[in-house]
């Protein structure tokens, strides 16, 4: 199945290419950048922008801040989940802080 992609977000996923997390950075810059499968940053798919991107290996990751343990929070991630699985794409999530202090680990 081909990945839909909302191009109505384009302008949103550019700035935030441009202004990415702390965390995003560092994951980027330190690792996913050199990383022998191709990565993208802030990849449209369906109606959401995903951290990063492996279309090959069908992964998406994501860097979850304080936002996503809130119950509103969760219950999105969980409806963006079973979309990006109706694609056979699996979500990896990883919160800020194994970003910070785990770092090798989440490589």
């Amino acid at each position: 199945m081909a990945v839909y992609k909302d191009y109505r977000l384009s302008s949103r996923a550019k700035a935030l290419r441009k202004n990415m997390t702390p965390q995003e950075n560092k994951l980027w810059y330190q690792f996913l950048r050199t990383y022998p499968l191709k990565i993208y940053k802030q990849r449209i798919i369906d109606s959401y922008i995903v951290d990063f991107y492996c279309a090959k290996a069908k992964l998406v990751i994501e860097i979850d801040g304080s936002q996503h343990y809130s119950q509103e929070g969760q219950e999105h991630d969980q409806r963006r989940s079973e979309a990006l699985a109706r694609y056979g794409i699996q979500v990896l999530r990883l919160s800020n802080r194994e970003v910070n202090g785990e770092f090798d680990a989440v490589c």
